[in-house]
């Protein structure tokens, strides 16, 4: 029978260490043509929209989708584990805070193949719920000495730091100069802005970009020069070029990068492709999400929730 997991639940059986493994995994495994993924499709209407996404990893047995309305009222999200050999629909579980966790993961991984190896300083533009997952995991995958955020609130930003600051044990500037942040070793733009937020011309020689918070074409948190800049370039699937890169779409139609510039993060996991080369380079990963995270994230937390006894069983 189907096991119902509600967000609490998830929330409990889910920890940065794991997530970053099992998403790393099906980022390999995706490069290695061992799964398969298919973008993210909408629906929108006057009052609001829904979105679809789905994947299939025979690795770790799972094929799923992720489900989440938009409305005024906020947004929902829903994810289906399948069983890739029997077809039985193995859980049902609410992933708002799953969706999060993958979310920094994936930055994480990103952070980990592509900044510096002595890359100790993180300058994270948004310091809303989203951008918590990202420090977390990149807190994980490299040794951080300084980190300093902006956003567009002292408030918020001060919040922010108080709360990771004590999370993690170590000290979070804030500052009101949109520069600063662009000047650390890796850089981190996680916000809801449709227009940049970091300058290319902000960066310094040998920075590694994330740029997370942007997932439709009409937003952008990075301007064309991040991109002119950047010596290497990934996603999380190439499918989304043209249906939702927004940091992308201009610097592609200007002919700033080519789309066979373009790679994915599993390709440099996988060792297909060589992503950093030296020390000056810049190197951006352009995230959007996709739903063989979803599903990797989701059948850790299967798997934990069967050992641990944990939701309830739904019979139809």
């Amino acid at each position: 029978m189907p096991l119902l997991l509600t967000e609490a639940e998830v929330e409990s059986l889910l920890d940065m260490p794991a997530t970053l493994d099992a998403v790393e995994e099906v980022l390999r495994a995706q490069a290695e043509g061992r799964a398969t993924n298919h973008a993210r499709r909408r629906v929108m209407l006057p009052t609001g929209g829904l979105n679809v996404m789905f994947a299939g990893a025979p690795d770790i047995g799972a094929t799923g989708l992720k489900a989440y309305s938009i409305s005024r009222s906020g947004a929902r999200f829903y994810t289906m584990l399948f069983d890739s050999e029997t077809g039985e629909l193995l859980s049902i579980m609410q992933s708002d805070r799953l969706g999060q966790m993958r979310t920094g993961a994936a930055s994480g991984i990103a952070t980990k193949y592509l900044a510096r190896e002595d890359a100790t300083t993180l300058g994270l533009y948004g310091a809303g719920w989203q951008a918590e997952s990202q420090l977390e995991a990149i807190a994980y995958v490299r040794k951080l000495e300084r980190v300093i955020v902006y956003s567009r609130t002292e408030e918020s930003r001060k919040l922010f730091a108080d709360k990771m600051g004590e999370l993690l044990g170590m000290e979070i500037e804030t500052t009101h100069s949109p520069e600063e942040p662009a000047a650390q070793d890796i850089v981190v733009t996680i916000t809801s802005s449709p227009e940049p937020v970091l300058m290319g011309e902000w960066l310094s020689p040998g920075a590694h970009v994330n740029a997370a918070g942007s997932n439709f074409l009409f937003k952008s948190e990075i301007d064309r020069e991040v991109v002119r800049r950047a010596s290497f370039v990934c996603v999380d699937s190439r499918e989304e070029l043209g249906l939702e890169a927004g940091s992308l779409m201009r610097p592609l139609e200007t002919g700033v990068i080519l789309p066979e510039a373009v790679y994915e993060l599993g390709q440099v996991v996988a060792g297909q492709v060589q992503g950093r080369r030296g020390p000056e380079d810049i190197t951006l990963f352009a995230s959007q999400g996709i739903a063989l995270e979803d599903i990797a994230a989701a059948r850790l937390v299967y798997d934990r929730a069967i050992e641990q006894d944990i939701g309830r069983d739904v019979e139809f």
